[in-house]
């Protein structure tokens, strides 16, 4: 199987973890891809709550949020299915 290419530059710790994840037997380097796999999803439950968090009022992202809100109410919005459609 071909390796993807990487489009940056890893550190020298992450290169060494990369050579020694694809020297691994196809069984070890399948369970530690699972593992992965299980630990992103655990990090996406951390940014999930991030998000929530700071959509709350007066959050980083509430003006952001008001924005969209103005200009859905004022017809500037089209549905994704109209955009997609267009393309």
């Amino acid at each position: 199987m071909k390796q993807a290419m990487l489009s940056y530059n890893m550190t020298a710790n992450v290169e060494k973890i990369a050579e020694q994840v694809k020297a691994l037997p196809e069984k070890e380097r399948d369970e530690f891809l699972s593992w992965l796999a299980e630990y992103e999803l655990g990090q996406a439950d951390d940014w999930d709550k991030d998000i929530a968090r700071d959509s709350q009022l007066g959050g980083p992202l509430d003006e952001l949020i008001q924005r969209a809100r103005k200009d859905h109410a004022e017809g500037l919005i089209k549905p994704l299915n109209e955009l997609l459609d267009d393309a």
